[in-house]
């Protein structure tokens, strides 16, 4: 179902599920990632579900993300908060990295064009969100928003993922279920 009027960045609370028929592949990005092969044709073949939560503490926005694929039951859990601070993480997918995220003027988006088009809104704030392994040499630059396609509205995440001088680009778009 396409995203409803009342969902912007500031109200992303609630279910969103991964629509793989206009997402482009993630294979390739994950493979650049050091998810190896089974994972990531379980990944592949799997339902991806979006549980978001989205709250204000002391003037700074949070974003907890309870992220599943099923079946297969692979979950993993990631909290934003929006300051441009460096956090560590450890994840079950993409092991030990550190990640910070901010709001973000399309504007002061650094370097790379595909993070900032296609939105359904070019002067407002969006999510922008970073990450670097720890271990495995590559980072992960994602901003978040919304886009018209096909005539419906979608929440939709452009990501760029770089290793030394290899980079993939991906669109991720995302049904709103309730």
């Amino acid at each position: 179902m396409a995203a409803p009027k009342e969902k912007t960045l500031k109200n992303l609370s609630g279910k969103w599920v991964m629509n793989k028929t206009l997402s482009d592949d993630t294979d390739r990005i994950l493979q650049m990632q050091g998810v190896g092969w089974f994972m990531r044709r379980l990944i592949a073949l799997a339902t991806i579900t979006l549980t978001i939560t989205e709250y204000t503490k002391d003037n700074l926005t949070h974003i907890d993300i309870s992220q599943v694929a099923s079946p297969g039951g692979i979950t993993t859990t990631e909290n934003f908060s929006l300051d441009w601070t460096y956090r560590d993480h450890s994840d079950r997918v993409f092991g030990d990295v550190k990640g910070k995220s901010r709001w973000v003027k399309l504007g002061d988006v650094d370097d790379d064009e595909f993070l900032k088009k296609g939105w359904d809104d070019l002067e407002g704030e969006h999510v922008q969100s970073f990450v670097e392994s720890k271990g495995g040499g590559w980072t992960a630059d994602q901003v978040w928003g919304f886009e018209d396609l096909n005539d419906k509205r979608y929440y939709v995440r452009h990501v760029v993922v770089r290793k030394g001088d290899d980079w993939k680009l991906a669109r991720l778009v995302y049904d709103y279920q309730k």
